[in-house]
């Protein structure tokens, strides 16, 4: 049985936003949320020129947030995670939290990384859950 680990609320992703998951080990994980509250977790690593996926589109690339594939005619995917939501709860299974994709090369600086105030520059440690 997984256990899943609460990373923060739904609300706390902004519509057509993203948020990043810091881990202890590895590239961060990038946590997007569509117009229809699904919540998608893929590596914050775009498979283009490695900047930050949750930056994108830095190189005006469409990647699936089903598959973490990008759409043709370009190509490349990154890494997926298991993510769901329970009670407003965005939840991630902590042994891919610990073990998934550490091995991959950090996101590239440059155009496109985090400055304040643009959406996913704010990144989440996992955390107990919210209470009521």
């Amino acid at each position: 049985m997984s256990e899943w680990k609460t990373i923060c609320r739904i609300d706390d992703i902004p519509v057509l936003g993203s948020r990043r998951v810091a881990r202890p080990v590895g590239v961060d994980v990038a946590v997007f949320r569509n117009s229809e509250n699904q919540v998608f977790a893929l590596l914050d690593r775009c498979p283009h020129k490695g900047g930050p996926l949750s930056q994108c589109p830095l190189h005006n690339w469409a990647i699936g947030l089903e598959d973490g594939c990008a759409k043709s005619p370009d190509e490349g995917c990154t890494p997926r995670f298991a993510v769901k939501v329970e009670d407003g709860q965005v939840m991630m299974n902590a042994l891919e939290l610990k073990t998934h994709a550490i091995d991959l090369a950090p996101p590239r600086a440059g155009p496109g990384a985090a400055t304040a105030g643009k959406l996913g520059d704010e990144s989440f440690d996992v955390q107990a859950p919210h209470g009521s």
